[in-house]
């Protein structure tokens, strides 16, 4: 495909996401009914895809309007690259600009230079005050790729030179001594030995730098309690060299643990109804996603006030539910992707009002600027 009918595809896939479609979804079926695209080109429509949707209300105002078409132009005129070679109307490209086209669009203010929606952004200010239009403008570029060196299996300079042997370049990263940051490669890491292995596991460096503020050591009895597909179990399983409990509300989350685990080398459980008490219960909870919306772009804009509201519901649900899990003496730890007050220091404050008996050990921000995504952890000990 040529560069301007990859545009153009983009152009087709954003005007489905606009009509509902989830981007996945939009982007899996464009493919199925293209199959003259190849891998590269399959690549480039969904970065060209992505990067619009994390600048969402931006380029629609670049572009003068909330079509795949008017958002293509106002990305082309906010990376200064030249509309007139994508608008060519040869083969599959998009058909020449109008005068009016042209002459549409206005750069973006207020907000929607933030592109966020504008409650969202009230949102940032009452949760991350000065921080809030850095965090906002974060979320507006693409996130960097992060594996974790499994150490049931590998250290992390046997993995670095493993994953540099194929032409991975990779770099230790300040936040996490399991992690590597990739700096050259990063599409073909699921080709490599090494993750084919198990050595190495797609994690982001802030997801890693939770679990390793967790208090753990080797023996202790551990559930995660929403583990969906498993990152943190298996980053659990290797920090303490020993058996994981894993648990999920929608079991079908875990369909790939089993697997992963294998590669892993890791001992995991998949628990339907958790009965017996740990020493640390693992709650990375359903949020927002709000600290990875640069991965997941388009859950800035499905987020709605009722579903937040619906979320921190279910937030403080799932506390009191595993409260009676943790033994006496024993942690609950508490996790979200998100940099909203409501779903992190505010649930827990609203727990402790709750259960008496029980005080906060440790809780930690991870900023956008520290390199990974946001993250919130908390740690509570049961007296």
């Amino acid at each position: 495909m040529s560069p301007a009918a990859r545009w153009a595809a983009a152009a087709s896939i954003l005007d489905q996401i606009v009509a509902g479609y989830p981007a996945e979804k939009a982007l899996t079926t464009w493919a199925r009914k293209s199959r003259f695209a190849g891998s590269k080109d399959r690549a480039a429509i969904r970065d060209h895809v992505y990067d619009i949707l994390r600048c969402w209300r931006s380029t629609a105002s670049l572009g003068g309007g909330e079509t795949g078409r008017a958002r293509v132009l106002g990305r082309l005129r906010q990376t200064g690259e030249d509309p007139d070679a994508v608008f060519i109307g040869d083969g599959y490209a998009l058909s020449p600009l109008s005068e009016d086209e042209r002459e549409a669009g206005h750069p973006p203010i207020g907000v929607e230079a933030l592109d966020l929606p504008d409650w969202v952004y009230e949102q940032f200010l009452s949760s991350l005050s000065d921080k809030a239009d850095a965090t906002a403008e974060a979320l507006r570029h693409r996130a960097s790729v992060f594996v974790r060196v499994n150490l049931l299996k590998a250290d992390v300079v046997s993995a670095q030179a493993a994953l540099l042997e194929e032409g991975i370049e990779t770099a230790p990263h300040p936040l996490s001594e399991t992690a590597l940051e990739v700096i050259e490669g990063a599409r073909r890491l699921s080709q490599t030995e090494a993750f084919r292995t198990g050595w190495v596991e797609l994690q982001d460096v802030a997801s890693q730098a939770v679990v390793d503020a967790l208090p753990l050591t080797e023996g202790m009895r551990c559930l995660d309690y929403c583990a969906g597909g498993g990152g943190k179990t298996l980053a659990l399983a290797a920090r303490l060299r020993g058996p994981v409990d894993a648990h999920d509300a929608d079991p079908r989350r875990m369909s790939d643990l089993p697997d992963r685990a294998d590669r892993a080398g890791a001992t995991v459980t998949r628990v339907d109804r958790p009965k017996r008490t740990y020493d640390l219960v693992l709650c990375d909870v359903p949020c927002s996603g709000s600290g990875s919306w640069r991965r997941s772009p388009e859950g800035k804009w499905r987020l709605t006030p009722e579903r937040l509201d619906e979320l921190t519901g279910i937030q403080a649900k799932i506390l009191d539910q595993v409260a009676g899990l943790v033994r006496p003496g024993g942690t609950l730890a508490y996790a979200t992707c998100s940099v909203l007050t409501c779903e992190n220091e505010a649930q827990i404050d609203g727990f402790l009002s709750r259960h008496p008996g029980w005080r906060v050990a440790m809780h930690q921000r991870f900023d956008l600027s520290q390199g990974g995504d946001g993250f919130f952890v908390a740690t509570l000990t049961k007296t």
